[in-house]
């Protein structure tokens, strides 16, 4: 029975750990971002030594695949499953992008180190995949119901592509000094012109 809680005990410090380790890295990632955080960081910052970072994460990709879950985790990206409900594609993509740019704002400074990160760490590029990919999905939801010609379907595509992007957000709410409501209606503006010359 004693060995059986001792080996419980021992489990729940290594979890503890390993967590305590996985919050030190989202911080550091956070603030100064994945190229400038270093192991003896993330040991100072979760209170161990390095060999114990080491012990609980051989390797980067595993420390950033922990990483990125936790991420997520804490700040989930818009769902959007819900706007499929939104029948008129107007206010879909009004809805869509006040949840999105309101995100952005949560979440500025990790978009800015791991935008930068990412053109010389391949494993941020990797850890960033599945976000690629639920924005592909955002995207899909907000191409529907539009009125437009077959052939500027690719002028919508690229517009609602370049719309849902931190880049853009960062550049006409930080950098042009918009707000989000704003920069959203012009958005909204630029993809109805498309859509109104393709049904003329």
């Amino acid at each position: 029975m004693q060995r059986t809680y001792q080996l419980k005990q021992r489990g729940e410090r290594r979890d503890e750990t390993r967590q305590r380790i996985i919050e030190a890295t989202l911080a550091l990632h956070t603030s100064v971002g994945p190229a400038r955080t270093t192991i003896s960081a993330i040991a100072d910052r979760a209170g161990v030594e390095r060999l114990t970072v080491y012990r609980h994460f051989p390797d980067e990709r595993a420390r950033f695949t922990a990483c990125s879950a936790l991420g997520r985790a804490k700040n989930p990206p818009p769902d959007p499953t819900p706007w499929r409900s939104i029948l008129d594609p107007e206010t879909r993509l009004q809805t869509a992008l006040s949840e999105i740019y309101a995100y952005y704002r949560r979440t500025e400074q990790r978009w800015v180190n791991l935008t930068r990160d990412a053109q010389i760490m391949p494993v941020v590029r990797e850890a960033m995949e599945p976000l690629h990919k639920h924005w592909a999905l955002m995207r899909e939801v907000l191409e529907a119901g539009w009125s437009v010609e077959s052939s500027r379907r690719n002028l919508l595509h690229a517009a609602l592509g370049h719309a849902l992007t931190f880049s853009t957000w960062q550049s006409l709410v930080q950098e042009q000094g918009l707000a989000d409501e704003v920069a959203i209606e012009l958005l909204v503006r630029m993809i109805r012109c498309i859509t109104s010359e393709g049904a003329s």
